[in-house]
């Protein structure tokens, strides 16, 4: 985090001088691990052994914050009798296919809750199709359906309730499995499970913060759910103190997933629609999730949304234009679409603000997708390595490619930089901040908001009255232009995405959403960022004239509140778990929750409140329901649907790994996504010809793909070659010499790095072996204007997939080293095929 993201880091320094317990658990010794109490170094890709054997102990022990668990989570909610644990199955799940790799989940639900056998796999949450397209994502993100009330057991001893589930599922994750598996001996394990439970509880919370470093593998969505498990047994959520902080990789990496640039969302989290899955509105409104808690108003969600893009052409007689929606045919994520390319069936290509040549994982993979093309537009700041693949690539060294062959039309088009436009950015804690124009772009440089505004303006003069472009013909697409190159105004697009109500005002909150075409919002979660006809975004108030939560310096969705599921800072009573952790409470005097923060919760909902028969959307939660985007207002401990690779975390090994997975039969994640293509060559499971691990990190000088920083001179100066960081044990193994060179070697291809030997990366003793780690930073490229170049880690790379969110596996792989520098031209060919086929 230090490291990463240093302006986030400076909280945590503030927070160790007021007391608190900083560890660190990585790879890698960094400058976060510095100034930690304490450092643990772990194999990478093990993560759910350690976080498993936590929640084990918490559990062995009865550690829990019980009062907390039996009213907030769903530990007493009984599950299917035809559910099947990894324990039963060797390391699956029931419902698995071993033909498609793919999970039926219906055996997962709620005693209850069973889908009917008749019932169509496409039709079927996180089944067939549905997985297919990523809808898994979605679902997780709303919370999939599930009984309001399912049955439960109040003693939590049923054998068929959540934790007793969750007992069994992680009594084999031990102190020895995680000395075992990561490398971590017992008595580091024994710490940091000791100071995790004590400073958890009515008067303490801690709070785990984590990066790609979680969530870049075949298993990275279930790294979170583990951390999540722990987090709600000990009373973690939704109180100040405690959560889990994704730390997003820059500004606005956060908005560009609530105003998604995924393939399978709309903005707000909901789901985009399904070529077979929905014919028309409503039958999307009733295949999408449960209709109890606050996604039960998904329908004025998306009809306000639809109502902001098509405007007066959106009516309830054509389904408020829900058929001008595209639909999802499959996987549409970006790794199928290089393969696309490589296929011949993607012909054009966008790249806005990304470097996939040098940033994406198997970078010859995404270059021969360039080179088969029939277009391509890069907006950039400098000319990045995407843009200039065609003549200076290394395939073209290789021979693999030919600049006379390839018959891309490449189109630049320079692209303002941060300081040089406005708008909004949303950081890590989802707050939105508003972002005054430093000075002008210089020449032909131009913001994103001009470059898509205009693009689409002249789109539409060209379009003439065929059906099919009806949608864009009647989008909302007139924005108010400013200045000599008519920029639009990003104020006026804040403020359509905030939405408005009959009168066309601005709308203060999601709460006045209708479902009736009477209400505008551009995203759902964003309303209230233009309350009262003012940017929200752009408030500044000093932190000694306002309260210690800073409800006034900028905006964070939803409706500026600070905390998620605040109603768990109280008790089922509505009384502060302690004095000390207060936060929102109950005010029977008044009839409303009040605090230090907006109420994540029904304002004058009481917490005796019971739900009447047939209530639904947040009229059917309870007054003790603070997860109030659940269909049960509940904490997941486990999760009967939403996710396309089990119900539970699980340990499986990265797709490559030097070991074997000594929990299970299984030796990988049974539903991870694969390419076995020429261009995408994995390396054996426990081959010899590669013994090492490695991973990628960043480095504080250098910011991503290193078109930003490579090209700064003091920033090249601090860091101006690409190293490997390796132990001195395996440089000695290797005959690696600090300074010199040394050659990495995978499946896909060989770079060489300067070597820097160090005591910063430990080798760990794993199933009686020490198994050796390789770090090595990924922002340095070839060209892009650098003033340093080097080779492409991310070359390395394989691609293979989490089945969930389907980001690649970055920070686990395994190598070969050898010293001195890589050879060129056919030379390279010939090592990387001597290393695939030994």
């Amino acid at each position: 985090m230090a490291e990463c993201h240093p302006v986030g880091f400076q909280w945590v320094m503030e927070a160790r001088l007021r007391g608190a317990k900083v560890f660190h658990i990585d790879p890698r010794f960094s400058r976060t691990s510095a100034v930690a109490d304490r450092y643990l170094p772990i194999r990478a890709g093990s993560d759910i052994v350690l976080l498993g054997a936590l929640i084990n102990h918490v559990l062995s022990n009865e550690l829990y914050f019980r009062e907390y668990v039996l009213a907030y989570t769903n530990a007493a909610t009984l599950v299917s009798k035809r559910f099947q644990d990894t324990e039963d199955l060797d390391g699956l799940f029931s419902g698995f296919d071993p033909e498609s790799h793919r999970y039926d989940p219906s055996s997962w639900a709620y005693e209850g809750d069973e889908e009917s056998e008749a019932e169509t796999d496409e039709m079927r949450e996180g089944g067939g199709q549905h997985a297919e397209a990523a809808g898994s994502d979605s679902y997780g993100a709303r919370g999939a359906g599930a009984s309001a009330r399912p049955p439960s057991d109040p003693t939590l001893r049923h054998p068929r309730c959540v934790l007793q589930i969750l007992k069994r599922h992680f009594a084999r994750y031990t102190p020895e499995m995680v000395a075992e598996l990561c490398g971590i001996p017992p008595e580091d394990f024994a710490e940091l499970a000791e100071a995790i439970t004590a400073n958890s509880g009515r008067e303490r919370t801690t709070a785990w913060v984590y990066s790609v470093g979680w969530t870049q593998h075949s298993v990275g969505a279930q790294y979170i759910r583990a951390s999540a498990i722990l987090q709600l047994l000990l009373g973690n959520m939704g109180r100040p103190g405690g959560g889990i902080m994704a730390l997003r990789g820059h500004a606005s990496i956060q908005g560009s997933t609530d105003i998604p640039t995924l393939f399978n969302l709309l903005p707000g989290y909901i789901a985009m629609p399904h070529a077979h899955r929905h014919e028309d509105l409503a039958h999307y409104l009733e295949m999408e999730g449960a209709d109890t808690g606050y996604w039960g108003n998904r329908r004025s969600y998306l009809v306000s949304l639809l109502k902001s893009w098509w405007g007066d052409a959106a009516t309830e007689d054509n389904d408020f234009c829900f058929g001008y929606l595209p639909r999802l045919t499959g996987d549409h994520g970006h790794y199928a679409t290089v393969m696309g390319q490589i296929d011949g069936t993607v012909k054009g290509y966008f790249v806005i603000g990304e470097n996939p040549a040098v940033g994406s994982a198997n970078g010859k993979a995404q270059r021969l997708g360039l080179a088969n093309l029939e277009w391509l537009v890069v907006r950039d700041l400098t000319l990045v390595e995407t843009a200039t693949f065609w003549k200076d690539g290394p395939e073209l060294e290789t021979g693999e490619l030919r600049t006379g062959d390839i018959a891309t039309e490449v189109f630049f088009l320079p692209a303002a930089s941060h300081v040089e436009k406005e708008g909004t950015f949303t950081n890590t804690q989802r707050l939105l901040q508003w972002r005054e124009k430093a000075l002008d772009p210089p020449g032909e440089c131009r913001s994103d908001l001009w470059f898509y505004y205009h693009l689409g303006k002249r789109i539409r003069r060209r379009l003439g009255d065929d059906e099919i472009d009806r949608p864009a013909i009647e989008l909302t697409w007139d924005y108010p232009e400013e200045g000599e190159h008519r920029e639009p105004s990003a104020e006026a697009v804040l403020r359509e995405i905030n939405g408005t109500g009959p009168d066309g005002r601005a709308l203060s909150s999601y709460r006045e959403l209708a479902p009736d075409g009477s209400t505008r919002c551009g995203c759902w979660i964003y309303c209230g960022v233009y309350a009262d006809e003012v940017n929200q975004a752009a408030r500044r108030e000093p932190g000694s004239r306002q309260s210690w939560v800073a409800p006034e310096w900028g905006w964070a969705w939803p409706a500026n509140r600070r905390i998620l599921y605040n109603r768990a800072s109280a008790d089922p009573e509505g009384r502060p778990w302690s004095e000390r952790k207060a936060y929102i409470w109950w005010d029977a005097e008044k009839g409303e929750w009040t605090g230090h923060d907006v109420p994540d919760f029904d304002l004058r909902k009481p917490p005796d409140y019971e739900p009447p028969d047939g209530a639904r959307a947040e009229a059917a939660l309870a007054g003790t329901d603070p997860f109030i985007m659940q269909s049960d207002g509940k904490g997941w401990l486990y999760v009967p649907s939403g996710l396309s690779d089990g119900p539970l975390p699980t340990h499986y090994e990265p797709h490559e790994s030097p070991v074997l997975n000594t929990l299970y039969a299984r030796q990988s994640n049974p539903a991870r996504r694969t390419y076995d293509r020429p261009e995408n060559p994995y390396n054996p499971p426990g081959s010899a010809r590669f013994p090492y691990v490695f991973t990628t990190s960043r480095l504080t000088e250098h910011h991503t793909a290193g078109a930003m920083s490579r090209s700064l001179a003091y920033l090249a100066e601090l860091q101006p070659e690409l190293f490997c960081e390796v132990s001195p044990q395996l440089a000695a193994e290797v005959g690696l010499v600090n300074g010199g060179w040394a050659t990495i070697v995978t499946s896909r291809t060989a770079i060489e790095a300067r070597v820097l030997v160090t005591d910063r990366v430990r080798p760990l003793r794993v199933q009686r072996q020490i198994i050796h780690q390789v770090v090595m930073p990924y922002h340095w490229g070839y060209g892009g204007g650098g003033l340093v170049t080097g080779d492409i880690v991310n070359d390395l790379l394989p691609v293979v997939l989490d089945p969930n969110v389907y980001i690649q596996e970055s920070k686990a792989c395994t190598c070969a080293v050898l010293p001195g520098r890589r050879p060129r031209g056919q030379a390279l060919l010939d090592l990387i095929e001597e290393y695939r086929h030994g």
